[in-house]
């Protein structure tokens, strides 16, 4: 929050098989968990991505007609009413270990976007992070893992423009062996990805897990 958000468009994307892997990195520090006996939610079986979901013909086929992506414009706000989020989102960046940001674990309900990454409603796939919890309980992405396959999320910007995104698909993937193509991967259409911690949990280690819920552009306003 409080950056500039201006300048051409250009100069706010990156490459997405360099940022995929500095991604996957920064997300291991998101791991601040607090001791809850029965953790937070994991996603059922059923709402993984069935195989037509995951094919990008299909789906821009069945895209609502007219639909159109939305130009650059910095994200300001995310909001899942299934799950109660409504939280700030702040842009983040690349520490001096070029890691990515997690947002400040003592905030509970904010969310992190990664400022030189693609923007939610621009074509390509636009990801935003959050802690599941902290020290303190449960933070914004707590409940992320609960989502189902239809359910909503919008994303407020910028340039006031909404972009709303429908969920088809929620995952849990080990740290160990991330698929960073297929979640971060540009599939021809927007998408937004949201990510937390999730999976086993030890104060030794943290989660071993990351929560990804794949979300495609359906509506702006």
């Amino acid at each position: 929050m409080g950056q500039d958000h201006s300048g051409p468009e250009s100069r706010r994307r990156a490459p997405w098989g360099v940022l995929a892997l500095v991604m996957l990195t920064g997300i291991a520090m998101m791991r601040n968990g607090v001791d809850v006996p029965s953790g937070p939610p994991q996603p059922a079986s059923a709402a993984a991505p069935d195989s037509q979901e995951r094919d990008p013909a299909a789906m821009a086929a069945a895209a609502p007609e007219g639909l159109r992506p939305l130009p650059y414009a910095a994200m300001e706000r995310v909001r899942i009413p299934e799950i109660k989020v409504d939280a700030p989102v702040m842009d983040v960046g690349l520490d001096k270990d070029g890691w990515i940001e997690a947002p400040p674990p003592q905030d509970p309900n904010i969310a992190g976007w990664y400022q030189n990454g693609i923007s939610p409603g621009q074509l390509g796939t636009a990801v935003v992070v959050g802690h599941v919890d902290n020290l303190a309980g449960p933070a914004v992405f707590y409940g992320l893992g609960s989502l189902k396959k239809g359910e909503h999320i919008e994303v407020t910007r910028f340039d006031s423009r909404v972009a709303v995104f429908e969920i088809y698909g929620v995952e849990v993937f080990s740290k160990n062996d991330f698929p960073g193509a297929r979640v971060y991967g540009d599939t021809g259409s927007p998408e937004l990805r949201v990510i937390t911690c999730g999976g086993g949990y030890s104060k030794a280690n943290g989660y071993d897990g990351n929560v990804v819920v794949f979300a495609r552009l359906v509506r702006t306003t």
